[in-house]
C-alpha cells in the first residue's frame, strides 16, 4: 500500500489555496488543510494511561490516587452534596508512564518542563522498527546501522523531525521488565542529533539504556536535548508519512512531563480512528457509572 505523507498532502493543499488575498474571506490556509487532510486522517494514541499500579523506575516510589476532599467539610466531594466529584493524586515523580524528559532532569542550566517551546506540538514522525532483533535479544540496542537501514528504504530522516524506536516492549504492558529492556546506543542518539538534526527521539522502555551511568540519556539531557520514554502502540504506525502531536502540562520547574502523544497518519492507513467516527461532542454516556473503587484505589466503571 502506498502511504502518502500527511505533511506532503498538507503542503499541496496550502499551495493550492494560493495567497491569503486569494483565499476565501475568513478562511485560513491552515483551516483548508485541516478540512482537506487532517479531518480525514487516522489518529493513533501512543500513550499509556496513568494508573496506580503502572510500572515505574525502581528508584521512584509508587503513586496513589484518592478522592479529593472538600476542605470545608473534611469529606470527599460527592455528586449528591457538592454536585461534582474530583480526584487527588500523590505523584512521587514527574518521570513516569509516557513522558517527555526535559533537559533539566540532568542539567539545571537547560530547559525545565515549562520552558519547552510550544513548537514541539506538531512534527514529522519517523518510526524505526527493531522489534525483530529485540525478539531474539531482549536487551538489543538500536544502532546507527538500524538508522541507515531505515534511510536506505525511506530516504534521509527529515531535519527537526521526531524519531521513535519501535521495539514492541510495550506490548506486554504493564507486565514488563524494567531492568532488562531494549536500548538505544549512545552513538545512535549522537548520530540522530549531530548528523540528522532531529528534534527528539523516543523509545518504549522507561530508560534509554542499561548502563550504570545512564550514558545515552545523560549525553542527551546534559546537552539540552529532550527525549521521550514510555511510548506505546508503535506497531500500529507506519515507518514514515505520519505527524506527531505532542501535548503536555507545564509544571513550573519540572524535570519531566506526563505527555499525550498522538500519531496523525494518512487517510488510507488501516490503523487509527477518524475524527467523528466515535462520539466527541457530546462524549459517550456509559452504561455503568464511574465510582470510587477502594480495592482498586481509583475510580472505575466495574
Amino acid at each position: 500500500m502506498h502511504i502518502l505523507s500527511v505533511a506532503t498532502v498538507i503542503f499541496a493543499c496550502l499551495l493550492a489555496t494560493g495567497s491569503a488575498e486569494q483565499a476565501h474571506a475568513g478562511q485560513s490556509r491552515l483551516w483548508s488543510a485541516y478540512d482537506s487532510v487532517l479531518s480525514n486522517a487516522k489518529y493513533i494514541d501512543l500513550t499509556h494511561t496513568i494508573e496506580p499500579a503502572m510500572p515505574i523506575w525502581r528508584g521512584f516510589g509508587n503513586i496513589t490516587f484518592s478522592q479529593a476532599v472538600n476542605k470545608l467539610t473534611g469529606k470527599p466531594f460527592a455528586y449528591n452534596k457538592d454536585l461534582f466529584v474530583a480526584n487527588a493524586y500523590q505523584l512521587t515523580t514527574d518521570q513516569m508512564g509516557t513522558q517527555l524528559d526535559a533537559p533539566a532532569h540532568f542539567n539545571p542550566y537547560f530547559a525545565a518542563s515549562d520552558e519547552i517551546p510550544a513548537t514541539f506540538a506538531l512534527r514529522k514522525l519517523v518510526v524505526i522498527d527493531v522489534s525483530n532483533k529485540v525478539a531474539t535479544n531482549s536487551s538489543y540496542a538500536a544502532s546507527v546501522d538500524d538508522v541507515l537501514e531505515w534511510e536506505a528504504k525511506h530516504g534521509r530522516i527529515p531535519q527537526r523531525s521526531v524519531v521513535f524506536v519501535r521495539s514492541d516492549w510495550s506490548k506486554t504492558w504493564p507486565s514488563v521488565d524494567t531492568d532488562v529492556f531494549p536500548q538505544v546506543l549512545l552513538e545512535t542518539v549522537q548520530f540522530l542529533h549531530l548528523q540528522r538534526s532531529i528534534l527528539f527521539h523516543g523509545h518504549e522502555p522507561l530508560d534509554t539504556d542499561m548502563t550504570s551511568d545512564f550514558a545515552s540519556e545523560r549525553w542527551l539531557l546534559t546537552r539540552g536535548y529532550a527525549q521521550a520514554e514510555g511510548v506505546t502502540n508503535l506497531h500500529m504506525v507506519p515507518p514514515t508519512g505520519c505527524l506527531l502531536s505532542t501535548g503536555f502540562p507545564k509544571f513550573l520547574g519540572g524535570t519531566g512531563n506526563y505527555v499525550r502523544f498522538v500519531a496523525v497518519c494518512p487517510p488510507d492507513w488501516p490503523q487509527g480512528i477518524l475524527p467523528g467516527s466515535t462520539p466527541e461532542a457530546p462524549l459517550p454516556e456509559y452504561k455503568n457509572a464511574l465510582v470510587w473503587n477502594s480495592q482498586k484505589g481509583h475510580r472505575s466503571r466495574s
